[in-house]
């Protein structure tokens, strides 16, 4: 049995679906279910005996300690987290709290269990956490892609976070001898991405003939990972990687966002032409948001070399995928992209008249 947490957000429930579709091992889900957590991203799994799901906080020790007495996994696969930037601008002290005193808080609960395993078992234990690029700071158009080595330099309250939570796991390796992994991943986008961030907010504000608002001149860029495959990576690290180890795992697809919606607003005109006209006419450039970083490029050689994983969709096929798929689940977003939604663009983007969603 493996223990997620934060398996009801975007990329976990991902995961967990993933997971399922390739094996039997149970998997043990504890997520909060704050405003990106939706259980509706699991429906497929009513039901299913290999699914346990709780609703719960990584700081809650005394339930993370029962959770790891009862099921007794033999890896933990860590993706609770408060992941927005321009949240952690309005807000950073949740992203303190969950991302710095939560991880510190699920170290502690994890390293007490790990510490009572037979020998064997504490060989073969994993703590995987997952984390972002954006602890490495920003590029300048000619700078070499992030590496494992790069130093980290975060610029925003999100990734200052979130490098905190990776210096505490490093730590807990190096001081306690936990067998850790991380992974420091790129830009995902897929199916089940709550629709504040880019991809999918511009689906679903171009079926509603809403402005499609670029930050600044558009031409920040990102390197763009198909969750699936960001999934498989997280398996590959799982089962082959090194403990101590962090592997950058990135979709060697770097594109200024301009574009990135421009090949959006294409694929909607094939797939749902809009009798207005092209879906590219809704373009709306927005004031840029603080400490904007200008790009981020991720070198993934090393687990490519050394474990064998490399992406298995282009962005072309990967984007396409996205599309049809939002266009199919429009229920599931329309479920999503309501109250505490909406109240929290009226609070972002209100002053700008118009709605962006980067990462």
């Amino acid at each position: 049995m493996i223990f997620v947490t934060g398996g009801a957000g975007f990329i976990g429930a991902n995961f967990i679906l993933d997971w399922l579709r390739v094996n039997d091992e149970p998997v043990v889900n504890l997520d909060k279910l704050t405003y990106a957590g939706n259980l509706e991203n699991l429906a497929s799994l009513k039901g299913d005996p290999r699914h346990v799901f709780v609703q719960g906080d990584i700081g809650d020790r005394a339930l993370v300690g029962q959770l790891l007495s009862q099921h007794r996994p033999r890896a933990i696969v860590n993706f609770a987290a408060e992941s927005h930037v321009d949240r952690s601008i309005h807000g950073p002290e949740d992203f303190i709290q969950t991302n710095v005193v939560g991880t510190f808080h699920l170290l502690e609960e994890v390293r007490g269990h790990w510490m009572g395993l037979a020998e064997a078992e504490k060989a073969a234990f994993r703590f995987l956490h997952v984390s972002t690029d954006e602890v490495y700071g920003s590029l300048g158009p000619d700078d070499a892609p992030f590496t494992e080595t790069t130093p980290f330099a975060p610029n925003s309250p999100y990734s200052a976070s979130k490098a905190s939570s990776d210096h505490l796991v490093r730590a807990y390796h190096h001081t306690y001898g936990l067998p850790v992994l991380t992974t420091n991943c790129s830009n995902n986008y897929g199916p089940y991405q709550f629709p504040e961030k880019l991809i999918p907010l511009m689906i679903l504000n171009a079926t509603r003939g809403k402005p499609l608002p670029i930050y600044g001149d558009g031409m920040n860029v990102r390197d763009w990972l198909y969750v699936t495959d960001h999934c498989a990576a997280i398996r590959t690290v799982l089962a082959q990687g090194k403990s101590g180890e962090t592997y950058n795992v990135g979709g060697w697809n770097e594109m200024p966002n301009i574009e990135i919606v421009k090949t959006v607003c294409a694929l909607l005109d094939e797939m749902r032409p809009d009798s207005a006209g092209p879906y590219a006419r809704l373009l709306t450039y927005v004031k840029d948001r603080p400490g904007h970083d200008r790009r981020y490029a991720i070198d993934a050689s090393k687990i490519h070399r050394e474990l064998g994983w490399k992406p298995a969709e282009t962005f072309e096929t990967g984007i396409r995928k996205t599309v049809r798929w939002y266009l199919d689940n429009m229920a599931w977003v329309e479920h999503v992209a309501s109250g505490e939604y909406r109240r929290w663009v009226d609070v972002q983007y209100g002053e700008r008249g118009a709605v962006s969603g980067e990462r």
